[in-house]
């Protein structure tokens, strides 16, 4: 049985101050269980203010990005291990923005992977198409050819630390959602391509997220769909009230 993951991406959004209170706002109107993981992913500067907030909570903090190298002459990057120092339990790897606007690459993506995951690290992959390769009818082999790179070299045993989030850039911030089926369309896709890499036994272990517009007026249906398995939230994690309805999904 997979655990459902929902994780708020701030994004470059929120100041120190911002963050500790929303993370407080969050942590008074959670009520989960066991039965769903919650991530909050704040910029670089606020994970230090925000980590003492969420030790001993059910929330886990999370960062945005990482550089694949442990530690050297990279001015303005983050190591692994930094971000594990200041208690970061998972990272976001390849997210459409870092791709469009920073030019990171399929191979780029898995290095960071590697990396991530042998500092202990959880990373969160992230894959996508855009909307002039879904009106082509290139959607599936783009997003599976995406899944197939990130994880190059990875083991079957390493899949359990991974996360898949299946983000169409198309739906990212633009308000337009993946209806559920479609959204179930390409989850199943890529879980076929992780049972052909991995064995069925490792596909239906992977949790998949879907991300793009996820709202709260949206969220019931597509946690109902059978091959997704939470949500990587932008906007709609920034507000305490929209972000706990996505959390606290029926």
């Amino acid at each position: 049985m997979r655990t459902p993951i929902i994780a708020g991406n701030w994004k470059m959004y929120k100041t120190v101050g911002e963050a500790v209170e929303l993370v407080k706002a969050l942590l008074g109107g959670l009520n989960v269980g066991n039965d769903r993981e919650v991530v909050v992913c704040p910029p670089f500067t606020a994970l230090y203010a925000v980590r003492p907030l969420l030790v001993g909570t059910s929330v886990a903090l999370g960062a945005q990005n990482v550089y694949h190298e442990r530690e050297g002459a990279y001015t303005g990057e983050i190591a692994p291990g930094m971000l594990v120092d200041v208690g970061c339990k998972y990272v976001i790897i390849g997210h459409s923005e870092r791709r469009q606007y920073f030019g990171e690459s399929d191979a780029g993506v898995n290095r960071k992977l590697h990396a991530a995951r042998a500092a202990g690290l959880r990373p969160i992959v992230c894959v996508g198409e855009s909307k002039p390769q879904r009106d082509a009818g290139e959607a599936e082999p783009i997003v599976t050819g995406q899944v197939r790179a990130a994880l190059e070299g990875v083991s079957a045993e390493h899949m359990a630390d991974v996360v898949i989030a299946y983000e169409p850039i198309w739906a990212i911030g633009t308000g337009d959602t993946a209806t559920p089926a479609d959204a179930q369309a390409m989850h199943l896709a890529i879980r076929r391509t992780l049972a052909e890499l991995y064995g069925d036994a490792v596909a239906q272990a992977v949790r998949i997220q879907y991300g793009g517009s996820v709202k709260p007026d949206n969220i019931d249906d597509l946690m109902a769909q059978p091959d997704i398995d939470g949500a990587l939230v932008g906007g709609a994690s920034l507000k305490a009230e929209s972000f706990l309805r996505i959390v606290h999904y029926r």
